[in-house]
């Protein structure tokens, strides 16, 4: 009785999870984006309000990854012994390398407060706009299609939540290294799956 009940208060933990990585993601990305402006010239010239800006997003980052490994956790734990070894596999492993591309890129990004002060070269905002946009993206669309199809071959997603899923790992793994402001489309497909969890489950009671 207690396994089941701790099977039952999963998807709710799942979706809790979700929604706490996509605000904090989305919080993070806004913060980066209009402290440091991509291709903004050839030094790096940040004011305190800027560095602030860019504080604030390093610190909530590894929090929000934090939250996103809860958030796989008990996505993958819904899938049981029904789950698909090779898409498990890669579902995994997306989530994981893109969980830690996302924390290279904010320690690069951190470099640019040091450069700041001297007026240096944007390479740390470049390479941190590189390992985001282009490495942890493409990892999260990995893991969006991923996930979508164990939704779709469960029966647990609805049509609409997976078609937007696939759009939006498409989004991200062909065009979103080229779009500004394209990262958002994941915590906004995290936080819509959350809530659509969240709205099909309650808190299990206690044993």
């Amino acid at each position: 009785m207690e396994r089941r009940h701790e099977r039952l208060a999963t998807p709710w933990a799942a979706g809790v999870a979700g929604v706490v990585f996509a605000i904090l993601m989305a919080a993070a990305i806004v913060l980066v984006r209009l402290a440091l402006p991509e291709g903004d010239g050839d030094t790096v010239a940040v004011d305190a309000g800027q560095r602030g800006a860019v504080r604030m997003a390093l610190t909530l980052l590894p929090f929000a990854g934090i939250a996103f490994l809860w958030f796989m956790g008990a996505l993958r734990e819904q899938a049981g012994e029904r789950e698909d070894r090779f898409v498990a596999t890669v579902f995994l492993g997306s989530g994981l390398i893109f969980v830690a591309t996302l924390f290279g890129a904010a320690a690069a990004a951190g470099t640019v407060l040091d450069e700041s002060r001297q007026q240096g070269s944007p390479f740390g905002r470049d390479f941190a706009y590189a390992l985001l946009t282009t490495y942890a993206m493409r990892m999260a669309a990995v893991f969006i299609l991923t996930a979508s199809t164990i939704g779709r071959r469960l029966g647990v997603l609805p049509r609409p939540l997976v078609v937007l899923g696939y759009l939006a790992g498409l989004t991200l793994l062909v065009v979103g290294a080229n779009v500004p402001w394209s990262e958002l489309v994941l915590p906004v497909w995290a936080l819509l799956l959350s809530l659509h969890i969240l709205r099909g489950r309650r808190p299990a009671p206690r044993a």
